[in-house]
C-alpha cells in the first residue's frame, strides 16, 4: 500500500472502533453511573471530572460520549442504577457488539430497537440492574 492508502485504512480502522453514545431521559446520577461504567470498560472522551448535570428550563437533557472499544476492560465492583436507562449507540457492527458486551459486565442489557446501514448500525439499549 502507499502512504495515502495506509492513512485511509488507519482512519477506517479507527472509525470501526468508535461508538457514539447518547443518553437522555434519566436522572443525572444514573447518567453518571453509565458513563463511569463506560470509562471503566473502555476509553471515552468524557473525563471523570465531566459530571452529568441537568440544565435549567423545560428542554430535555441529553448527554453524549464517544467510546473507543478497541481495548476492553472488565468492569468489576457493584454498579447500581436508580431505574432502567435507555441509551442510543451508533457505530460499526463489531464496535457496537463490543460496547454491548462490555456493558453486560455491569448491567442487564437488552436491545429494544435497531436501525441498520451498510457499515454502521444504531441500536437502542435498555440497561437495568443485574
Amino acid at each position: 500500500m502507499n502512504s495515502a492508502q495506509d492513512k485511509r485504512q488507519a482512519t477506517e480502522d479507527h472509525h470501526d472502533q468508535e461508538v457514539s453514545v447518547v443518553l437522555g431521559e434519566c436522572p443525572e446520577d444514573d447518567a453518571r453511573t453509565v458513563f463511569d461504567a463506560l470509562r471503566a470498560a473502555f476509553t471515552t472522551d468524557r473525563s471523570s471530572a465531566d459530571v452529568p448535570h441537568e440544565t435549567a428550563g423545560r428542554r430535555p437533557t441529553v448527554w453524549t460520549a464517544t467510546v473507543d472499544v478497541s481495548e476492553a476492560r472488565v468492569i468489576s465492583g457493584s454498579v447500581r442504577l436508580g431505574g432502567p436507562v435507555t441509551l442510543d449507540v451508533q457505530g460499526g457492527y463489531g464496535a457496537v457488539d463490543r460496547l454491548r458486551a462490555g456493558l453486560a459486565d455491569a448491567f442487564a442489557v437488552r436491545v429494544v430497537g435497531t436501525v441498520s446501514g451498510d457499515q454502521e448500525e444504531e441500536v437502542r439499549l435498555r440497561l437495568d440492574n443485574k
